[in-house]
């Protein structure tokens, strides 16, 4: 049974003045796959995730996400269909603790109203209780638990980085977008982050595409590999037909892929 169609990205571009950022970008994912997307540096990635996400529009083409056009959607739009993201630089509520960062998520799919918020009624409560003890549950999984009551700021920089995924999947994405998670980690970090990322989309059941520096992770996890040189898609395939592809070998300028 073939699996359906949950990301079509059909010739986008996006031009800022006369530069073409991105250039005809065709990409296709389907339900469960867990993809890459490589290129080298200003090869046009994260402005592609910008505009999967809603923070740019195209300037040409179509995205279709889970069969809705997300042209005019605001992030937070996008967001509520069910795509969620973590960012080059990291982006947590700083000042907040770590469960504080996680029940933000929660709050999109919250059932008491802002009118029981509004006046304090039980259902408020009732609610934030519930997220709390969801948020609590949830760090467990990422081993953040112990410091629920910390402020995010003071964290590691390793387990910032989980924090910021943690939060992504507590809005119940069927997509986790990931912009260069293993930036600023180590390599035994960034192990046990290939791991993550792969029981992640086991035990969620959700689509991952992730963009990614570190080689090693990216031909470690993914399944499927694009690439992007200079905003134009230059190969897709397998890690195997990746590592072998002269287009992706000469944009790395025979650097190890």
């Amino acid at each position: 049974m073939a699996q359906q169609l949950l990301l079509d990205v059909q010739n986008v571009s996006r031009q800022f003045g006369g530069l073409k950022a991105v250039s005809g970008v065709n990409v296709e994912i389907h339900d469960g796959e867990l993809v890459g997307l490589i290129g080298p540096n200003g090869a046009g990635k994260t402005t592609f995730f910008n505009l999967l996400t809603g923070v740019y529009e195209p300037s040409d083409g179509k995205i279709f996400f889970g069969g809705h056009s997300v042209a005019g959607r605001k992030p937070y739009q996008i967001t509520k269909l069910g795509a969620a993201r973590t960012f080059q630089n990291i982006r947590l509520f700083g000042d907040m603790t770590v469960l504080e960062n996680v029940m933000v998520a929660y709050h999109m799919h919250a059932k008491h109203s802002f009118f029981t918020s509004l006046f304090r009624l039980p259902g408020h409560f009732k609610g934030e209780a519930d997220m709390r003890e969801k948020g609590i549950e949830f760090l467990k999984i990422f081993k953040l638990d112990g410091k629920k009551d910390e402020i995010a700021k003071n964290l590691p920089y390793g387990e910032q980085r989980r924090l910021e995924i943690a939060r992504a999947l507590a809005a119940k994405p069927k997509l986790l977008l990931l912009d260069e998670p293993a930036a600023g980690m180590n390599p035994q970090e960034t192990t046990e982050l290939m791991h993550l990322i792969r029981w992640i989309r086991d035990e969620f059941k959700i689509t991952v595409l992730l963009i990614e520096h570190d080689m090693g992770l990216v031909m470690g996890v993914c399944e499927r590999i694009y690439v992007l040189d200079h905003g134009q898609m230059i190969a897709s395939g397998t890690p195997e037909e990746i590592r072998a592809n002269p287009k992706v070998i000469e944009a790395y300028l025979g650097q190890e892929v």
